[in-house]
């Protein structure tokens, strides 16, 4: 089996897929999202993710191979120390000198988020280019890659739960509220109003971002949306025409698969 992991500054995603021993990567077999806990422990972890496998019938002793990409600097090492005390393999982590097959033409190459590079992976291999995926998380990122499938740069914008919460906190008045679609667009209480002005305007946020970045990349730009409150977002966009969840897992999966193909013919 192999284990993905992707961890976000909000939540982690966890996957599992077959794993052939010529290298080939199966259909994935079961994902789960947690919070992601900056103070919790290598063995709170080893704990967590074997009872997840377990419920699915897998045993640690099953995990061959382990791809993560961290945004968390932080927690970068308990992780490491997690798989290698429960699962006894080195992780592959997506950082500078892994094989990723996305030539990276930004000023600075090793800024760029291990979550970024794995969507831009994920999305050329599955939709070509040019491509803009648009990654719904604790900030909405948009990634651009060219027709010939090169990660050119993009944006970084708040999250809508990143403007909502600092509504709450800093004015007194204003309460916490559910992100959701509104029901009407004139607000009639202060819960309206809030709904309306954070939903609508981070849909003119994403649109008009996009609206520049494809006149620059040209009419047949694929607009793909992955991240949490992707549905909730891209069915109103005017531009994003897909959404997959599973882009980042899979952009994962292929990398690992790209450097275990490496590590095959050197060896």
């Amino acid at each position: 089996m192999l284990l993905v992991l992707n961890v976000n500054n909000t939540n982690t995603v966890i996957a599992i897929y077959p794993l052939h021993a010529d290298g080939r990567v199966g259909e994935m077999r079961a994902t789960w999202r947690i919070s992601t806990r900056h103070a919790q422990t290598a063995d709170e972890y080893g704990i967590l993710v074997q009872s997840l496998l377990q419920s699915k019938g897998v045993e640690s002793s099953a995990v061959s191979g382990i791809v993560v990409a961290s945004v968390v600097p932080p927690m970068d090492w308990i992780l490491r120390v997690f798989c290698e005390r429960y699962f006894h393999h080195k992780p592959l982590f997506i950082e500078p000198g892994v094989k990723t097959g996305l030539p990276i033409l930004t000023d600075n190459p090793s800024e760029v988020g291990a979550d970024r590079v794995a969507n831009c992976v994920g999305a050329f291999q599955k939709y070509g280019g040019p491509c803009i995926v648009v990654d719904f998380g604790t900030a909405t990122n948009f990634d651009v890659i060219s027709k010939k499938g090169e990660f050119l740069g993009g944006a970084i914008a708040p999250g809508i739960n990143i403007s909502a919460e600092a509504l709450f906190a800093r004015a007194a008045r204003l309460p916490r509220v559910e992100i959701k679609k509104p029901a009407k667009i004139i607000g009639t209480n202060t819960v309206d109003n809030l709904q309306i002005g954070l939903f609508y305007g981070h849909i003119g946020l994403v649109d008009s971002i996009l609206e520049r970045m494809i006149a620059k990349l040209g009419p047949d730009t694929k607009c793909v949306a992955t991240g949490g409150l992707a549905h909730l977002i891209a069915d109103e966009s005017k531009f994003i025409s897909e959404v997959n969840d599973m882009l980042t897992l899979d952009g994962l999966r292929i990398i690992y698969e790209r450097n275990r193909a490496t590590k095959n013919v050197a060896s």
